[in-house]
């Protein structure tokens, strides 16, 4: 990892990751599939025509202590700027292009080092444990950010439920494998399904949050529907959208971004600005809606709960 330290860069000098992914596929022959992904080709483009977004509905939570007292991005902002290679590249194509997804009926396995592995319905997932508003922050690893009102509860809750083994080190979380419903999933832009992971201690800590829905209603397809991680201390690509598998392991498990790129994506992801990416700084970010740019705080601001976890661990080492 290339450690810098010039002062303060434009948004004019960094990539948008994105369009860095466009070139690669455009130097490996990819210009179908990156068509296709975007929702330009014909068959794309009259499944989005006739699969509108499903709408959400209201969930009963609390409010919760651990929220930040910042204010939150709009809803606009949320549901329309986005990652979700799965239904496109450019931050626009989840909110155009999800509508294929269906979120019901939708299974979640728990599975491996654990007493009680369970196979839950999403809407029972979501009956067994109370629902707390958690305002986070997020920070995207292309140094954008925003504060988005999720709606989840502790996954240290789910893990209480199936009572990992003493075995159990990482829990590796796997995204849904249809390129019917995911239509991004036909470009070899990632190996598919999407898979993230965490160490146990991690996915325990009471931050880390399994999330069903923000302002107020059920998640947006285009947000992760129906249940997605959110890990507020580290960058955005570790809080796997559309999960429809748990697995508690004894060794780290594999994930597609640090497999895709290692030298750029590594497996903690914490939020560090004194790690700069390759291509651009990380010590400051760009909040959605604002137009100065803003010091990137150390685990995003939540140093505070979670810098212990990582006790005589070289941060730049281990990015």
């Amino acid at each position: 990892m290339l450690i810098r330290t010039e002062s303060d860069l434009t948004e004019a000098d960094v990539t948008d990751h994105a369009l860095y992914l466009r070139r690669r596929e455009f130097m490996t022959g990819a210009i179908g599939a990156s068509l296709l992904v975007a929702g330009c080709g014909p068959e794309a483009s009259e499944a989005n025509a006739a699969t509108p977004l499903p709408a959400t509905k209201p969930l009963a939570f609390r409010k919760s202590p651990l929220s930040t007292t910042e204010p939150p991005n709009s809803k606009a902002d949320i549901t329309s700027y986005n990652n979700f290679y799965e239904f496109g590249l450019d931050k626009e194509d989840p909110a155009r292009n999800a509508g294929t997804l269906r979120p019901r009926p939708w299974t979640v396995v728990v599975d491996g080092e654990v007493a009680k592995p369970t196979r839950f319905g999403i809407d029972d997932l979501i009956k067994a444990f109370p629902l707390e508003e958690r305002i986070y922050r997020l920070r995207c690893v292309e140094a954008w950010s925003m504060v988005v009102p999720w709606i989840g509860f502790p996954l240290a809750s789910l893990i209480a439920k199936v009572q990992p083994t003493s075995n159990a080190k990482y829990v590796a979380f796997e995204t849904l494998l249809d390129p019917r419903q995911m239509p991004g999933q036909r470009s070899s832009v990632l190996a598919w399904p999407y898979r993230e992971g965490l160490r146990l201690d991690e996915a325990m800590n009471p931050l880390t949050l399994m999330t069903v829905g923000l302002y107020g209603q059920t998640l947006p397809n285009q947000n992760g529907a129906p249940i997605r991680l959110v890990v507020p201390w580290k960058y955005g690509f570790k809080s796997i959208k559309s999960v429809v598998r748990i697995s508690f392991t004894a060794t780290q498990p594999r994930t597609s971004w640090s497999l895709s790129a290692p030298r750029e994506y590594g497996f903690y992801a914490n939020v560090n600005p004194d790690v700069d990416h390759p291509r651009w700084t990380q010590a400051n970010e760009r909040r959605i809606g604002e137009f100065r740019r803003r010091p990137t705080l150390p685990f995003n601001g939540y140093a505070a709960q979670v810098a212990s976890l990582y006790k005589g661990m070289d941060l730049r080492r281990f990015y």
